[in-house]
């Protein structure tokens, strides 16, 4: 039987057949996740394309729950649960998941923590009221997009002559759907889109010294894109300011976080209050709830209901939500905006029902769902709440000190809150942008650096699911010559 072409409509249907079917299999509980996208992408080097991608996708997680018989007493309370997934949505294909479900359930050990949320907890956020779909990404015609990754790339190798090379320029879009229906009466579902590109040129100075940097802009409708031209000249500017780097000695001094490389380091406040880490006491954080674990002037907030609101150019008002943004959790319960860290203490912990229940706490509706396997713990969107200063005045402040633009390697220890990460950037001397250095390491620890932030910039700009502005922490390690 050949598989159906999917519709909104056609995919919740087939959601909603997986759990039923799961429940007549023997299954005490079942829920259902469908998915389908559209994907473009296209690279172009040196103006030619040089990969092309158009591809469509749907697929169908099911997992289920069986009251563990095995003890007696224990029905009530623990579970068995399985999961399985497809890309085979004929009927045969649904016929065989649910199947597969039910017996690897029967097989699994039980779990007393295990199941889906309470019947009252569930509902969504109103989905038009998020703003996560727009069309007119499908209207752009495959040439033009190609045709937006050569401006691009063709912006940035014009920007100066000490560029005449490039990594290539990319465009990128997709548009998905995806499902959920539960055994407890949940079902809803919702459509996102994406577009964006990017430029990655390389600069050569008269040594032949070659340095290389990017750019790029992203959105949900093509009607918040940044001009290629615009993305162009900045990765340009960002790949010249490289040149030229050298180490410098090994020393103690301020380190400024530029905001990209910001939002990783702050990353790690939420990374902490995982409640999956906290159970197993694999966090600095464990045992921290309602203490101090930053200074006061931190804030950091996850939210999964921002909506953007947009002028564009011919000042028409636009709305759209955030690349975190969504309806409902991996569990499904509405997203919703919980406070982490508030002016240094940890008031709350990023919780799926499954970690809550280990905890014994609520879920703070943090649930990540991919297709196959039990909920993890992910957030929507993330951010520090910004400061007053300026870029240049953060800088200013420093006589001595590193201006962070790149940092390398996986070198965060989340127990023990070691830090230490190769990194790139420019020096600071006397409040201002000396000279770019490289082949250097930045170290501290987490527990101090939390603590050490001395500037907190005004320059919050969501470009992605985390926004975090220029920052400052005084008192880290820069390792070089």
């Amino acid at each position: 039987m050949a598989t159906p072409k999917l519709q909104s409509e056609g995919l919740r249907l087939l959601a909603e057949q997986a759990v039923d079917r799961a429940l007549r299999a023997g299954a005490t509980d079942a829920e259902a996740v469908g998915f389908e996208a559209e994907e473009f992408y296209a690279n172009v080097r040196l103006g030619q394309v040089e990969q092309l991608v158009e591809s469509g996708s749907h697929a169908l997680g099911l997992r289920v729950f069986m009251a563990d018989t095995s003890a007696r007493g224990s029905s009530d309370t623990a579970q068995r649960t399985a999961s399985t997934s497809t890309s085979d949505l004929s009927e045969e294909g649904i016929a065989r998941l649910v199947a597969g479900a039910v017996e690897l359930a029967k097989v699994t050990g039980p779990d007393p923590f295990a199941g889906l949320p309470e019947r009252e907890a569930f509902g969504a956020n109103d989905v038009d009221s998020l703003h996560l779909y727009f069309n007119d990404i499908d209207a752009i015609p495959p040439a033009e997009r190609i045709e937006i990754a050569r401006r691009c790339e063709a912006a940035a190798m014009s920007f100066d002559s000490h560029i005449q090379n490039s990594v290539g320029a990319s465009f990128d879009s997709s548009s998905a759907h995806r499902s959920m229906v539960n055994s407890r009466g949940f079902s809803a579902d919702y459509r996102r889109s994406y577009c964006g590109f990017s430029a990655s040129p390389i600069a050569q100075d008269a040594s032949g010294a070659m340095q290389r940097d990017y750019w790029s802009s992203s959105a949900r409708t093509f009607a918040l894109l940044e001009t290629p031209e615009a993305v162009g000249h900045e990765a340009a500017r960002r790949a010249l300011r490289r040149l030229g780097a050298r180490r410098v000695p090994t020393q103690q001094c301020p380190v400024v976080f530029a905001p990209e490389i910001a939002r990783s380091l702050m990353a790690n406040l939420l990374n902490a209050a995982d409640g999956d880490a906290i159970y197993r006491n694999a966090s600095l954080f464990s045992g921290k709830l309602g203490e101090q674990v930053a200074g006061e002037n931190i804030t950091m907030i996850d939210d999964g209901t921002m909506v953007f609101d947009h002028t564009l150019a011919n000042g028409t008002k636009l709305h759209a939500g955030g690349f975190g943004t969504s309806p409902f959790d991996g569990d499904g319960l509405p997203t919703q905006r919980t406070v982490i860290v508030e002016r240094g203490i940890l008031k709350n912990l990023m919780l799926n029902t499954y970690t809550a229940r280990k905890l014994n706490m609520q879920s703070t509706h943090k649930a990540s769902r991919g297709l196959a396997g039990a909920p993890g713990i992910g957030g929507g969107n993330y951010y520090l709440e910004p400061g007053t200063e300026t870029p240049e005045q953060i800088i200013g402040g420093v006589k001595s000190g590193l201006y962070v633009l790149q940092t390398m390697g996986l070198g965060v220890n989340l127990v023990t809150g070691d830090y230490s990460q190769g990194a790139s950037g420019l020096w600071i001397e006397n409040g201002e942008l000396a000279h770019p250095v490289e082949e250097i390491t930045i170290a501290g620890n987490l527990k101090d650096m939390f603590r050490n932030v001395s500037a907190i910039g005004n320059d919050l700009e969501f470009r992605s699911s985390g926004a975090v502005p220029t920052i400052r922490v005084e008192g880290m390690t820069v390792a070089g010559s």
